[in-house]
């Protein structure tokens, strides 16, 4: 089967536009904090109550009434009264105390410095208030969120994970690409598990339709040559919406849906089905989440970037102090691929862009 003119490829908004049509957010999964980090929040969360709930010593030392002891100083101690004693960081103050004296703060005739009303204290509501929001849905649960969620006596989060099936096809070894795509669906939040089967029609119908996951990526096999047989293995399986897209790498890529769940198709070749990812797989995986991608940055392009008119193209950058450099993208050695730190999309309208343009620069 010939490849098709590049006319005849689906715009990239536009397959876009099926996998968001395809996708809707997964359920919701109450996951222990401990194993929550990198997951996406399900739905906003707020601080149940006050924290502290009371005045609280926010250092060890000797609670006082701080303006008993003014003016204190080792030339004029002051003593304490009885209803002074030793307190540990975070035990409430008893009645009648305002203020932590440092240990130092106390000789044997007693106070020889003075402190101010509340010093060395926290109060109701000085870490969180009572609603404070912690979490927004959609939101990457990070070691911060962590640390609020249990200070607020949360001990678990609801959580979306999105579940990918990776079908490796062929017998082509070694195979890189189920353990840099396992390792990009766990950074953006997912699960990601894989099963290898022959380039054959209906074992790669098979492996689609089976198992639970919430979508299927189909890795290889993606193209017009006599063995690459993964778009007929999905058109077996369910329906093949799309095969090629107008992306640079990745034109090969095919998608569509079986078992209520979509699929998408990534070209065999390394930068190929990385920038496919990049482009398709990344925003279906937001979707599932229930989250937005990753915002990019501006930087300055340090050399030019020529674009073929009509395709929407992945360059990998590396980034500098003083801006980022073009990589490339189509048929980009590996050598040189190890180098990236980022992606720019260029429009498909866009034949590039000039030396010292402002890029958005997106993570990886």
């Amino acid at each position: 089967m010939s490849r098709p003119a590049s006319a005849a490829l689906m715009p990239l908004g536009d397959a876009l536009g099926l996998l968001g049509a395809a996708a809707k957010p997964v359920a919701e999964r109450l996951l222990p904090l401990g194993a929550a980090r990198g997951r996406i929040s399900a739905g906003a969360v707020g601080a149940l109550r006050p924290l502290p709930a009371c005045l609280v010593a926010a250092r060890d030392g000797y609670t006082v009434d701080a303006v008993a002891i003014g003016g204190a100083s080792p030339y004029a101690p002051v003593p304490l009264s009885h209803g002074s004693a030793w307190i540990e960081a975070g035990d409430a103050l008893p009645p009648g105390a305002d203020a932590i004296l440092p240990p130092e703060g106390l000789e044997e005739y007693g106070a020889v410095v003075d402190v101010a009303p509340r010093e060395g204290t926290r109060g109701p509501g000085d870490d969180l208030a009572a609603g404070e929001r912690l979490l927004v849905a959609g939101e990457r649960i990070g070691p911060l969120q962590i640390l609020a969620l249990a200070m607020a006596g949360l001990d678990s989060v609801a959580v979306r994970v999105p579940r990918l099936r990776l079908v490796v096809t062929g017998s082509a070894t070694p195979d890189g690409l189920s353990p840099l795509l396992t390792a990009l669906i766990e950074d953006r939040g997912g699960e990601a598990e894989r099963v290898a089967v022959p380039d054959d029609e209906e074992a790669i119908a098979c492996a689609i339709r089976a198992g639970e996951a919430d979508a299927v990526l189909v890795l290889g096999g993606s193209g017009y040559g006599r063995t690459d047989r993964s778009a007929a293995g999905l058109a077996r399986a369910g329906w093949l919406h799309v095969q090629g897209i107008a992306l640079r790498p990745g034109e090969t890529a095919a998608l569509g849906e079986a078992a209520g769940r979509p699929v998408l198709v990534l070209p065999g070749r390394p930068e190929a089905a990385f920038a496919a990812f990049l482009a398709l797989g990344t925003p279906l995986l937001a979707r599932l989440g229930g989250t937005r991608e990753a915002p990019g940055m501006p930087a300055t392009l340090l050399r030019k970037i020529a674009s073929v008119i009509g395709l929407a193209e992945i360059v990998f950058v590396r980034r500098h102090p003083e801006g980022v450099e073009p990589l490339g993208g189509f048929e980009l050695p590996l050598r040189r691929l190890l180098q990236a730190d980022g992606f720019v999309l260029v429009a498909p309208e866009r034949e590039g862009h000039p030396a010292g343009d402002q890029v958005e620069v997106r993570p990886l």
